[in-house]
């Protein structure tokens, strides 16, 4: 579902603002900050040309219908801020994020949307964006939100920088109760066999170092495998190494 229309640009909710994110400062422009554009709504881009063009700092050198074009109009304009819609048709704002920042590595993508959906937020984050906006903002947010971005802030709206806050506490929370639950608990041979694997050594060569057969190898592989609920034996590798079970010199 494409987003719908610009939205309640309030400008007396300025004083709520948008999150910004590791800071950084900036020294003053001599250039406006050149800005495409890029939504499925015409008369969404058209206001925001509009609202952005009472700035003098920014300048508006092109805008998109669609992520596909958005990849084009980047690489031939080359901008320096992408201000982007999640939800298009053709292509996707997230998915083209990433080809974005192949053609126009110098460019900074702001999504600008009426998606709160915490999975839009990650994968726009993981995609490269450096900020998450939605169209409930004032149209001053707007301007100051490029220019934060073009000064290497990134900015994120609060309902949806709190999202992202709670998941990183769960994050850290659920990994903490990992840490709690002790390590699968090998046995001795077992570890002989998973060091000799660590090496490179296949069934053959392990059942010949150990002096037994080649079928008792793959039990206790198998064994190791499912002890540390894993599905390769590179995986059980990596694992033991992560967890200490095993250190290879």
């Amino acid at each position: 579902m494409a987003d719908s229309s610009f939205g309640p640009m309030r400008d007396e909710d300025a004083d709520e603002g948008c999150v910004g994110m590791d800071p950084a400062a900036g020294s003053p422009r001599k250039e406006p900050i050149r800005v495409l554009v890029v939504d499925d709504h015409a008369l969404f881009r058209r206001g925001l040309e509009i609202v952005l063009a009472a700035e003098e700092d920014i300048q508006v050198v092109g805008e998109a219908g669609d992520g596909a074009e958005a990849v084009d109009k980047a690489a031939d304009l080359l901008p320096d801020i992408v201000l982007m819609d999640v939800r298009m048709p053709k292509r996707g704002g997230i998915e083209a994020c990433t080809s974005i920042k192949e053609v126009a590595p110098s460019a900074k993508i702001i999504m600008l949307t009426i998606s709160d959906e915490e999975a839009d937020l990650y994968d726009a984050i993981k995609a490269g964006a450096t900020g998450y906006l939605l169209k409930e903002i004032s149209t001053d947010e707007v301007a100051t939100a490029i220019r934060a971005v073009a000064d290497g802030q990134s900015q994120i709206s609060p309902s949806m920088a709190s999202k992202l806050l709670t998941e990183f506490k769960s994050m850290i929370q659920r990994t903490d109760e990992r840490r709690l639950v002790p390590a699968p608990r090998l046995t001795d041979r077992e570890l002989e066999v998973l060091k000799l694997v660590a090496t490179g050594m296949n069934n053959r060569d392990i059942a010949k170092e150990l002096f037994i057969s080649e079928n008792t190898v793959k039990n206790h592989v198998r064994n190791i495998l499912e002890k540390l609920q894993l599905h390769s034996r590179m995986e059980a590798v990596v694992y033991a190494m992560r967890e200490k079970i095993l250190e290879i010199r």
